[in-house]
This record gives C-alpha cells, structure tokens and sequence, in this order.
C-alpha cells in the first residue's frame, strides 16, 4: 500500500488544495454540531511515520471544534501499565461518546508498527482484535477515519534534524523516529502489510503525502467533512429505510428446563465441604496474583437465585484487596453515551487481579432483549461481539468463569415471599414484573447459553433450588478450573 507511491502525484491530486485551512475547519466544526445533535460519534485515528506531521494535522483538526465534545489521546505504550491489558482495552476505554469526537494520535496499530519482530500469526491476531472492535463501533453508528502521513526517508531524516537542532523540541525525536529513518525500506514493508491488512471496506485506510504539511491538513480536513457527512447521511438513512428485523436462529434449547432442580446438600455435608473448599479458594486466588492470571467471574440468574450468596461464600477467605465485586444495575448516562461494552472493558482486571461481575454484558441479550431496550438488530449482533471480547480476554491469558443460577419459578415465589416477609428492601416492584415474564426470559437465557457458551469461556450451569449445593458447586467449579489454567501456565513455562 505504500510501495511505489507516487508522492507528488499524490499532493497533485489533492482535491482540497485550493481551499483555506481556517475555512475547512470552519465547515468541521459546523459538521461536528450537527453530530452532536444527533448523538454520532466520530473517531479519528492519525497514524503515520515518526515525524510526519501527525501533530500539525491534529492541532488543525480540532482548531475550530467545540472543546466540550472532542478528546484526543495519544497512543505510547505506557510501559507496565499495558502490560497488564489485553490488547484492545485502551482503545475500548478511550472510545468517544455520542454525539463526540474522539482524535487518536496513533491507535491500537502503534505497537505492531513498530515492532518488526512481529511475526505473521501475532500480526495476523492483532488485526483480528482490532477489526473486531472497529466493527462493534461502526455497527453502532460510530464514524471512523482512518488517515496514514506518508513522508519519503529524505524527509523524514531532515525533520528529525530540524527537532535535534531545537532545544526547546529535541526531545521530541524518540528511537522510534531513528530506527525508522534507519531501516526505511524494512518499514515501509511492514507498514505497508499492517494497513493492506486492516484496509477495512467499513473502516478503510486513506494515505497521504505529508511532504507539505498545510496540504496534509487540508486533506486531512476536507476529507474528514465528506466522510462524516457520509457517515450522518448512512444514519439518516438507517433511520428511514428501517425494516423489521428477521433472524436466521431458529433453535429451541431447553437447557435450563432440563436442569435437575431437585438436587441438595445437607447441612453437615455443606459445613464441612465449604471450610475446605474456601480454604483452597483463598489458596488459588492468591496463586492467581503471584502468577499474574487475570480472572474475571460472571454471576448470571434468575432473580433471587441466590447470587450475591454464592459471591459472598466464594470470596469468603480471599483477600479482599485482590477482587472487586462490581453489580451491574441500569446503565449511567455515561454508559449510555458508549456503546454496552465500553462501561465493562473499564471494570476488567489488571494481570493478577479478580473481577466479579453480579450480572454483566449479558443484559444486552436478557434484560435489554426482553423489555425492549435495545432493538433485536442490536442484541441479535451482541452474541458474536460478546463471543469476540471474551476469546480476546482468553487470548490474553484470563480465567473466564460464567456461572448461570437456575431456580425453578415455584422456587423464586418461595424466595420472594420470603424477602417480602423477612427483607422487604430486596424485593422490588421490578422483580414481581420480571417474575410476569418468565417465559421469556427462559427462553433468552436458553438462546443466551447455547449462543456464547465456547471452548474460550464456556457456562457453568447451577442448579440453584438448594443454596448450600448451588454454593458448593461454585467453589469447586472455580477450584478447578482455576487449578488448570495455573498448571498450563506452569507447563508453558
């Protein structure tokens, strides 16, 4: 993609060449007010050559924006604290708002760029990740642009001159901009790979020349006015031509149903199996920590089966500095503003940490599918997004557990007169709503099992009539499974 570009002819055939700077950003900035009334987010990814002009571009694009609704952040790799993330998550946790303007100086694309020990499969992997989530965004309604400055070697060496003869900016040439300059050609091959690879017929790439750095700008802003437009007008037009929804699945699973809801502990048995189990459990978790595993436990159920207990007797003897329990409840303003998954990839755990979600993403194909919430398009599309994320997690090296508590509906009227009776405060008028429509979230939860339960993080289904076997069964689930991945991670290495 880069190879044998002419750039002259480039900057010849820029189409905004005669225009004003100040005038392109004018009509950006009248763009951007539109988007913000109809609630469009735009991204804006800027990558490039060291010493391209990325920098110059930027400060043009944002000259004339409102300041309230646009952020730019810059992508270096911030040393440990990345380490510690999976792949994508800066790019989730820095994803724009609705209606806002999110300008990335580098992206997700920065490390493979400048890593030219990569090898095919890792590249291979990378964009896979990436593709996955600019696909989430852009079947969210978001706009994406994806620009490259493209400068010669002469160029380049002479601005990293340029920088070194400044004392005020020569701190701004890194070993980046040098080992570039250095092996150009060995660059410009593996750029060139990187972007024929995530040339995205949703999220293309558009090179430039940046020898002239006002005419990068100009290209740069002109081109950004016709792409969002496009981008409002695919909107609008969403909105017109919308047709009801018609989904290819079509199974009936009865997985829940099936659950043997029957089966109990006795007290005894239950007193003395938990003291083990949790002692083991406090042992694993810790082993977890000094092995750097990140965990992340999903808490999904019937309303009063028992969750938040089985959290509790789980976390029993854990060291509480080393997990967070995060309930997940109605969205803020703010989640609503990203798309669903932007307010989880801010909860994920670092390396070695634990983070348990009392319900989760999976609301987008329970609660939000069964009230009416999101549209059967969007929760539809969230099987294969939410399958996405959680393989990326597991890639990552993370110990995914979902447990799903099933009590029967003749259980749940117990419970919930139980709560009427003896804890009032946690029976609402919402749980007596839900309880009416049962069926269908069965049914939900059913389709929810058989659609995301995989190899990478598959469901573990408890049968929740009895508290004390639903409990024991969650703990040595996670003794297990938390057995196994530390003994691959001691076999590899």
């Amino acid at each position: 993609m880069l190879t044998n570009v002419d750039l002259a002819q480039m900057e010849k055939n820029n189409p905004f060449a005669a225009m004003k700077r100040s005038e392109l950003a004018a009509q950006l900035a009248m763009l951007q007010r539109q988007c913000i009334h109809m609630n469009i987010p735009a991204l804006i990814i800027i990558e490039g050559w060291e010493s391209a002009g990325k920098g110059y571009a930027i400060n043009d694009l944002v000259r004339e924006l409102d300041t309230r609704a646009f952020q730019v952040h810059v992508f270096e790799r911030d040393g440990e604290e990345e380490e510690k993330r999976s792949f994508t998550w800066r790019f989730w946790t820095r994803i724009p708002a609705k209606g806002d303007f999110a300008i990335f100086d580098r992206s997700s694309y920065y490390d493979m760029m400048n890593d030219l020990d990569l090898n095919k499969g890792e590249i291979k992997k990378s964009i896979a990740r990436i593709h996955d989530a600019e696909k989430m965004l852009y079947d969210d309604g978001t706009v994406i642009l994806k620009f490259f400055l493209n400068i010669t070697q002469k160029t380049q060496q002479e601005r990293i001159g340029e920088l070194f003869e400044d004392d005020n900016r020569k701190f701004l040439v890194t070993k980046n901009d040098t080992d570039q300059n250095k092996h150009y050609t060995k660059y410009e091959k593996h750029f060139s790979n990187i972007l024929n690879l995530s040339n995205f017929d949703f999220a293309p790439w558009h090179l430039l020349s940046a020898e002239d750095r006002k005419a990068a700008s100009k290209y740069i802003l002109g081109t950004s006015i016709r792409l969002i437009q496009e981008g409002v007008d695919r909107h609008l037009s969403k909105q017109k031509t919308a047709k009801t929804f018609i989904r290819a699945y079509n199974r009936e699973t009865t997985c829940l149903q099936d659950l043997k809801t029957d089966l109990f502990l006795e007290e005894e048995a239950y007193l003395k199996k938990s003291k083990a189990l949790q002692q083991e459990a406090q042992e694993l978790a810790y082993a977890l920590y000094t092995n750097r595993v990140p965990t992340i436990l999903v808490f999904e159920g019937m309303d009063a089966a028992g969750k938040g207990g089985a959290i509790k007797r789980l976390t029993k003897s854990m060291d509480p500095r080393g997990y967070t329990v995060n309930p997940t409840s109605a969205p803020s303003d703010a989640a609503k503003d990203h798309h669903y998954l932007w307010r989880f990839y801010n909860n994920f755990p670092k390396c070695g940490v634990m983070s348990i979600f009392d319900r989760s993403w999976y609301g987008r194909v329970l609660v939000e599918r069964v009230e009416g919430f999101a549209t059967p398009a969007e929760w539809e599309r969230a099987y294969g997004e939410i399958n996405a994320m959680e393989q990326e997690l597991a890639d990552f090296g993370a110990l995914i557990l979902k447990f799903f508590l099933y009590i029967d509906k003749d259980e749940q009227y117990k419970r919930f007169m139980a709560r009427q009776a003896d804890k009032p405060y946690k029976l609402t008028d919402e749980d007596w709503r839900n309880r009416d429509k049962w069926d269908a979230y069965v049914l939900a939860s059913n389709e929810m099992i058989d659609r995301t339960s995989t190899a990478a993080a598959p469901w573990i289904l408890v049968e929740g009539n009895d508290k004390p076997y639903a409990r024991i069964k969650v703990l040595g689930e996670f003794n297990q499974r938390a057995r196994a991945i530390l003994q691959l991670a001691a076999d590899k290495s």
